[in-house]
């Protein structure tokens, strides 16, 4: 009987104390350097880095249908080698806006989406 009770007294603590916890962490300031840090990463990945890769993607592409039509002309090897490069282009592009795609998808699954409008422009008056 003590030993249910002695377990029971302990669930009953630990759920109290467990309540409290939401408390001390909206109590937490701001987080300093480190939420700067991840702010400035978030910003150059977003706006260099994704774009580098894109364009690096595009590069191997174009270099390929170059090899492909223009240097490889009448040698087979040529060929071959820009038909390649040129797979692992459209292989990168497609595997990178998959991966966008699935990170915007569970971004705005969890954190909802932000609504743009559009703003209204200057115009010529109406009579």
């Amino acid at each position: 009987m003590f030993y249910h009770l002695n377990k029971i007294t302990k669930s009953i603590s630990f759920v109290c104390l467990g309540s409290l916890l939401p408390v001390y962490a909206q109590a937490q300031e701001y987080f300093g350097q480190i939420d700067v840090l991840l702010t400035n990463a978030n910003g150059f990945i977003n706006t260099i880095l994704v774009p580098l890769i894109f364009t690096a993607s595009l590069g191997m592409f174009i270099y390929g249908m170059f090899r492909y039509f223009v240097f490889g002309g009448a040698i087979d090897d040529d060929r071959k080698k820009g038909q390649t490069l040129m797979i692992w282009g459209i292989a990168g592009f497609v595997l990178m806006v998959s991966i966008w795609g699935i990170v915007n998808l569970i971004a705005d699954g969890l954190f909802g989406s932000v609504d743009s409008t559009v703003p209204i422009l200057p115009g010529v008056p109406t009579l």
